[in-house]
């Protein structure tokens, strides 16, 4: 017996109802993106593994699928090596290439790659999967889309006003009301860090307090005490454990907190200017919060960081994230190019308006109207018909076998096609046709101007 086909765990086979909902999704997005003022590029799938290894942090090159040289991939691999049995020191003996981890940095290699041909300030989207070797989980995927949009070149704050428009824009053409967008920035953290005494642990303590949503207020403290970050440190970061107020309270209270630190001021200056910036420009549906334990766990973010909550009412991660980037490109050799950009979430989205029933009934795309096959005569005179409405951008198609009216009127109603036309020897004849409504059930004969006006 043949053994069950399967797929990849992390991975998903989509139907044509869900590759229609996700379709509708990724155009919305496409549609604001290009609104923004964003353009279109793609990167290859996988990449070099030098340029994205290290980029991430500890954790998320442990995430990066590797790709084995062809051939013979071991040949390179002494004795000694083999016998240590360890995978990083082998890994990059047997592999040069990985699949993509995220679109940002395959992103800063294009724009250095391309510097001479772009026009900066330089405003790009990318939509395509990306791959994490992560564990498989509601609402995360080894592989899955980025909806992503990043401007590269520019310095200015205004940029990421736009950005904060930018999904509240999409998530009302969406109809994704009741969404939060969390902002904080990470000289801010780099500054909490600087005055409990721990900056050079930055990376620990952002990783552990970005944690809080998910393992809680000791589960953090537990983690940060295991990178050596002291309890003195910890007891002075307690009240941002719950760091509660208005917006205004909130940066009032950093501002007090960070008065020491050059870096950690600055940051509050970064928020207040966006958040004043946006009350001047209400959002439409989606509501600003400052997060002061947001700090997203990608380690090339240097300014604002962006997370979009799901609604209360849905039980979901993030649907989108982003933030800015200083010196990315300083990685490829291309210094001082600061960049900011966001990611939607599409698989997340999708499931989110899926479990909100907020996908239009119109999102389902399906033929507008059947013919029925009544033999090779009679299936000529339909597939004329069939490509002229066709000509005049009508779904129409033609079953293809001439069999029992039972089975094609069955395909039909599976198919939630709206009307069939039967054409048999006396419609030959009056060169008429005979609409079903599948709907009401009525039925008439017509003509071929009637038909179309009818399917328009």
């Amino acid at each position: 017996m043949a053994q069950k086909p399967s797929i990849p765990k992390g991975t998903r086979d989509f139907s044509p109802i869900e590759v229609a909902k996700r379709s509708y999704i990724v155009d919305v997005i496409r549609t604001q993106f290009r609104l923004f003022g964003f353009q279109p590029i793609e990167t290859p799938s996988f990449e070099n593994s030098d340029t994205l290894m290290g980029k991430y942090g500890e954790e998320g090159d442990r995430l990066i699928f590797k790709i084995l040289n062809s051939g013979d991939y071991l040949s390179k691999v002494n004795d000694d090596l083999y016998a240590a049995r360890n995978s990083q020191k082998m890994t990059p003996r047997i592999s040069e290439k990985a699949l993509r981890y995220d679109l940002t940095v395959p992103f800063a290699r294009y724009v250095v790659q391309h510097q001479n041909e772009i026009d900066f300030p330089f405003k790009r989207f990318q939509i395509q999967p990306v791959w994490r070797a992560d564990r498989p989980q509601k609402g995360r995927f080894r592989e899955f889309y980025q909806c992503d949009a990043d401007v590269v070149g520019s310095n200015s704050l205004l940029q990421e006003v736009d950005f904060v428009n930018l999904y509240d824009t999409v998530f009302t053409k969406l109809n994704l009301s009741g969404v939060t967008i969390k902002i904080n920035n990470r000289k801010i953290l780099s500054g909490i860090a600087e005055v409990i005494g721990e900056g050079d642990k930055l990376i620990d303590f952002t990783v552990a307090l970005d944690k809080l949503d998910k393992i809680g207020e000791e589960g953090v403290k537990k983690e940060m005490l295991s990178k050596g970050i002291s309890e003195g440190a910890i007891t002075h970061v307690k009240p941002l454990f719950n760091f509660t107020g208005t917006t205004s309270e909130k940066i009032d209270k950093l501002r007090d907190m960070l008065a020491s630190s050059e870096e950690g001021t600055k940051g509050v200056q970064e928020l207040q200017f966006i958040m004043n910036m946006i009350e001047e420009t209400p959002l439409q549906t989606a509501t600003l919060d400052l997060d002061v334990t947001l700090a997203r766990g990608l380690n090339y973010y240097t300014g604002a960081i962006f997370e979009v909550a799901a609604p209360d009412n849905v039980k979901m991660g993030s649907i989108g994230g982003g933030g800015r980037y200083d010196d990315l490109t300083g990685g490829f050799g291309l210094k001082n190019i600061s960049g900011v950009g966001v990611s939607f979430g599409l698989d997340r989205i999708c499931m989110v308006l899926e479990e909100l029933n907020l996908f239009p009934e119109t999102v389902v795309p399906t033929t507008r109207v059947l013919f029925i096959n009544f033999g090779d005569a009679e299936a000529l005179y339909s597939m004329k018909a069939v490509n002229m409405l066709r000509k005049n951008e009508i779904s129409a198609e033609l079953y293809p076998d001439n069999a029992k009216m039972k089975k094609q009127m069955g395909y039909a109603n599976k198919r939630k096609i709206p009307f069939v036309v039967l054409a048999g020897t006396s419609e030959i004849e009056n060169e008429s046709f005979t609409v079903k409504d599948m709907i009401n059930g009525s039925q008439k004969e017509m003509n071929f101007e009637e038909l179309s006006m009818v399917l328009q």
